[in-house]
């Protein structure tokens, strides 16, 4: 089955659309210039420069360390790469939560610099005034609810979230705030599958699941994840397209054994 490959780039506006339609969203995180061009000529429709890079790129536990300088950096090479998809950079830990005005101030720097589509934010009502106000002067937004990787250490781990009722009620209230707040898209993340349907049964704007069930309007997976290079991660909700660990270890051990053997390089690989 081949993949039609739009001419044009994807808007927030064309996201909406294809809610709108029936058809459902690609979505995968890529984190640097050369996976990136191979993910949009694969003709994927949205590209997160997601904060998860904290944890796939730099090795770290969580995604807390990331800066608004280190996001900027990598979604600089992302965009060079998008000539299709819609790129979207996660705004980190510490960027918004602090106050309204300096959530606002480093959105318009990270659209300003990294020349990325929108911005992504977690929470839902503690968060809301400043994503009306990145709204309201040209910043384009996609909400985050469930488990927010950010809010690790409140949680206590990355259990499934909105498991019981009062999380579930809050959970659908935060979604309709966004949603008449103006996001162009909410990622919802590691909740039951019926409540992910319900919320995007309630909210106008497209819903982006990750471990969220097949009835959300798109799903999103890390890119390392689902091409099977982080071998340790493996929760219920992935599924690894490819094995490139295997493949990336057996060509570096062929790599040095041509080294070793002198058998590379060759006389036709010299000058």
């Amino acid at each position: 089955m081949s993949v039609h490959v739009q001419n044009t780039r994807m808007t927030t506006a064309k996201v909406r659309q294809m809610k709108q339609n029936g058809e459902k969203i690609a979505m995968l995180t890529s984190y640097d210039f050369t996976l990136a061009s191979l993910v949009d000529e694969a003709g994927i429709d949205m590209i997160l420069v997601g904060d998860s890079a904290s944890n796939v790129v730099c090795g770290n536990q969580y995604t807390l360390p990331m800066t608004v300088d280190e996001m900027i950096f990598l979604t600089k090479g992302v965009v060079r790469a998008a000539q299709h998809a819609l790129v979207v950079c996660d705004m980190p830990f510490g960027s918004y939560q602090v106050s309204e005005e300096e959530g606002v101030r480093n959105a318009i720097r990270i659209l300003k610099e990294s020349g990325c589509d929108a911005v992504k934010i977690e929470g839902g009502e503690e968060v809301l005034p400043a994503i009306r106000h990145m709204i309201q002067i040209g910043v384009p937004v996609m909400g985050h609810l469930g488990l927010t990787p950010q809010s690790v250490n409140q949680f206590g781990g990355y259990g499934l979230r909105a498991k019981e009722e009062a999380e579930a009620d809050k959970l659908l209230h935060d979604a309709k705030l966004l949603d008449e707040a103006g996001c162009f898209a909410i990622t919802l993340e590691k909740i039951p599958a019926a409540l992910a349907e319900r919320v995007t049964q309630a909210v106008s704007c497209p819903v982006i699941g990750i471990g969220a069930g097949n009835a959300t309007d798109g799903q999103v997976l890390v890119l390392h994840d689902m091409l099977g290079l982080n071998q340790g991660f493996k929760p219920k909700f992935l599924r690894h397209f490819a094995n490139l660990a295997e493949e990336v270890k057996g060509a570096v051990g062929s790599y040095i054994s041509a080294v070793k053997d002198l058998s590379f390089p060759s006389a036709e690989e010299s000058y």
